[in-house]
């Protein structure tokens, strides 16, 4: 009977969906980031993470939709509806590939934390590039509640993002 009367007036919550950090770093709201594709947040609602270390991890469990052939970019359709793009550096596209190994391929199944991408930090900005790393929720719309978690130092998979269902 209660459990009909939580629902009823709204008593039970839903938990929040953790997005959590795809690399260790400091993590920093997307208005930080040089690029206005990313600070005007044209492809969505996200933050950004200065990295500590050359590795990206899967940020939730889903499937990968598109691994980027040159290895700075992955999208994730994860299993709670969220799609996700981890993008390292900017305009790292440049760098066809240099510095980059992919660990997975388009249409893999993911766990939250297996190895997708390691990058080597020193290398690509050697090279004259930003390596600080966004992370996008392409389709934050189709949730209730956005709410960013910045001004931190992350370790990798610590929670970044928290979304609602509508």
């Amino acid at each position: 009977m209660f459990d009909k009367l939580k629902s009823m007036f709204g008593g039970h919550k839903a938990e929040p969906i953790a997005l959590g950090a795809p690399v260790a770093g400091e993590v920093v709201p997307l208005s930080e980031v040089s690029d206005p594709t990313f600070s005007q947040e044209i492809l969505g609602k996200g933050i950004a993470i200065r990295p500590a270390n050359g590795r990206v991890v899967s940020p939730v469990d889903g499937e990968i939709a598109l691994m980027f052939d040159t290895g700075h970019a992955v999208s994730i359709n994860a299993d709670c509806g969220a799609e996700v793009l981890v993008h390292v550096g900017l305009d790292t596209v440049g760098l066809k590939g240099k510095h980059f190994t992919v660990h997975c391929s388009n249409g893999d199944k993911v766990r939250k934390g297996d190895l997708l991408i390691e990058f080597d930090p020193e290398g690509i900005q050697a090279d004259g590039y930003d390596t600080i790393t966004p992370m996008i929720v392409c389709n934050v719309d189709q949730f209730g509640s956005f709410e960013p978690k910045t001004g931190f130092t992350a370790n990798e998979l610590e929670s970044v993002i928290l979304l609602s269902n509508k």
